[in-house]
């Protein structure tokens, strides 16, 4: 890998500030893989441009990134058919039954139950990310719009419980990939490990604490309190100039005329969506096993869970989504085959602009690999460091690297490999180091507008995906900057 220093910062930056400044968030991702290119290639605008292109079709040479990009195209067929089937509406008026009974119709109350229910709900499932923000995202849109909350405020409620369940709860893809790492760097007992860094990974912790008191207290501030102001006095749940990532021709599908809504045709699909994910753990991970007729069945199990591969357990989880709907509406004799074929065309061609902005985010990301960005930022950091700074510097290194690249995984690997030899070195305290590794990333995969977690936050909640950022990244650098001050403190403390 060749050295690129400072210019290695250079492509992902311009791409995110590009596109918060403009809103051409695909023009803006295109520039910055066109620019790194240009870099790489010592300014040959020929060979960069042509190398930008080949950059694009490499996404599809890992499995990872396949399977995440056909997985959005199978949503886009599961929204269609929780729709046309009276899914959707049944379970709205289900949840206004409900809510009718517990607040006796008091609206604003009626507002800040349902904000909870998704919060809570993101938080419940901790299994892995990006179907948490998909379940947040597809049980609640019609809900909010009912009520007049806003897709931002949806968007945002996804975002920020997903990732934080997901690394404090371990027991998923994302423990076991950071419990590798602490192996790698010489801790044979992982688990406990990760176990003593729980109480000081504060990220997760502050932005958890901070949703609910936005959702309690109803003191919403910065770009999401004009949001919510346009959708409750307006009733629009999405800006005049927005842009959402779901076409509205499949957030917007009525259900077929003459069929009775019916929550069941909704909950079912997403249940089944949710419970067979760790199931796909387990399963893409089993043959990884080691000895396993000389393990307990729970140890295989955790064993399973860890080698298991995150992306094909969505994609297989959402395959099993839309097949379990398909049968459910055959039985009850509610669409036709030609129906559902053509409501999976549809469902597609909805997410195909998602689709495009999930192979120019892989590719920047990708580019920043060959570039060394995450190498060089943390390189720059390291050689200055005192003990006492090295919590609040490793976590200010980790969100920036993820901000940079819009990957969470890709940093703590980064930031592990270098923050535990360095505290071990310096004599800092070595837990605190890596939560706030581990925090950084978090910090980043909420606010890069590259991360896939972001991104797909906006196309579940059907947000337009810049507005998305922008009303996010106030509540995120608000929990970023107590988490730095936290460590600053410790740092000097313990």
């Amino acid at each position: 890998m060749h050295d690129f220093g400072f210019w290695s910062v250079i492509p992902p930056v311009a791409a995110i500030l590009l596109a918060i400044r403009t809103r051409q968030v695909f023009v803006s991702l295109l520039f910055g893989i066109w620019l790194g290119w240009i870099i790489i290639g010592k300014g040959n605008i020929l060979t960069g441009t042509i190398d930008t292109i080949q950059g694009m079709v490499d996404v599809f040479k890992d499995d990872n990134n396949t399977r995440t990009i056909i997985f959005t195209l199978l949503i886009g067929i599961l929204i269609t058919y929780v729709q046309r089937s009276g899914g959707v509406e049944g379970f709205i008026h289900a949840v206004n039954r409900s809510l009718v009974r517990m607040e006796k119709r008091k609206k604003g109350q009626n507002r800040m139950v349902v904000q909870l229910l998704a919060a809570l709900t993101g938080l419940v499932i901790f299994v892995e990310s990006n179907i948490s923000v998909l379940t947040v995202g597809t049980l609640y849109r019609p809900v909010f719009d009912k009520l007049k909350l806003s897709r931002e405020k949806l968007a945002y409620l996804a975002d920020s419980t997903s990732a934080p369940s997901s690394i404090l709860v371990p027991f998923n893809a994302w423990g076991a990939f950071i419990m590798g790492l602490l192996v790698v760097q010489g801790f044979d007992k992982p688990f406990h490990t990760l176990f003593r860094a729980f109480p000081y990974n504060f990220y997760p912790m502050v932005a958890v604490a901070l949703v609910l008191y936005l959702v309690l207290s109803r003191k919403d501030y910065g770009p999401m309190k004009r949001a919510e102001k346009r959708a409750s006095e307006e009733g629009k749940v999405l800006a005049d100039d927005a842009i959402p990532m779901v076409s509205s021709e499949i957030t917007f599908l009525e259900k077929k005329e003459g069929l009775p809504p019916r929550a069941i045709n909704m909950i079912i699909p997403i249940a089944i969506m949710v419970l067979m994910m760790p199931l796909m753990l387990i399963y893409t991970g089993w043959e990884g096993i080691e000895d396993p007729v000389f393990n307990s069945f729970r140890s295989n199990i955790f064993e399973a869970i860890g080698n298991g591969s995150g992306s094909a357990s969505v994609l297989y989880s959402v395959t099993a989504a839309v097949l379990a709907g398909i049968i459910l509406y055959a039985i009850q004799r509610l669409l036709s085959g030609k129906e559902l074929v053509e409501l999976a065309l549809k469902g597609m061609s909805g997410m195909v602009s998602l689709a495009l902005l999930m192979v120019l985010a892989f590719a920047l990301s990708g580019l920043c690999r060959e570039l060394g960005t995450g190498e060089y930022v943390a390189d720059v950091t390291k050689a200055w460091l005192s003990p006492n700074l090295v919590p609040f510097i490793v976590f200010l290194t980790s969100c920036f690297i993820a901000f940079s690249t819009g990957t969470s995984w890709g940093t703590f690997a980064i930031m592990i490999s270098i923050s535990v030899p360095m505290a071990q070195t310096l004599d800092a305290n070595v837990y605190l180091a890596i939560a706030a590794s581990l925090g950084g990333g978090v910090f980043g995969d909420h606010c890069s507008p590259i991360s896939d977690t972001t991104i797909i936050s906006s196309m579940a909640s059907a947000s337009d995906h810049i507005d998305h950022v922008k009303t996010q990244l106030p509540y995120a650098l608000t929990a970023g900057t107590a988490t730095a001050l936290l460590y600053l403190i410790l740092g000097f403390a313990l």
